[in-house]
């Protein structure tokens, strides 16, 4: 059974930091690309950054170069987002995908608020 369990949402203020975790299991991991999106409420899912399962190449949307940074740890199976120097307009549920060829998977989603 293939799981993606996020954690490390939360209620942040504005300029502050949060690390989220997502831990894998069910999958081969080290095949995965790993992304984090993100879905404010009524705006669409949106892609935030990716990391290649292949050689660990990363991507940013522009809105996240240079405040977020995506890592994995294939040892643990799990993918992480560092963000600092949160905005108010980062407030979203933060989900964590997987895929690999004709597969894909999704997280249930983390929320994180950010608010003074």
């Amino acid at each position: 059974q293939v799981q993606l369990v996020e954690s490390g949402g939360g209620l942040v203020q504005p300029g502050g930091s949060l690390r989220l975790s997502c831990s894998t299991s069910g999958i081969m991991f080290k095949f995965y690309n790993m992304a984090w999106f993100r879905q404010a409420p009524g705006h669409q899912r949106e892609l935030v950054a990716t990391i290649s399962g292949r050689d660990g190449s990363t991507n940013y949307a522009e809105y996240a170069k240079g405040r977020f940074t995506i890592s994995r740890d294939n040892a643990k199976d799990t993918v992480y987002l560092q963000m600092d120097s949160l905005k108010p307009e980062d407030t979203a549920v933060y989900y964590c995908n997987a895929e690999w060829r004709r597969f894909e998977y999704w997280g249930q989603g983390t929320q994180v608020t950010v608010s003074s």
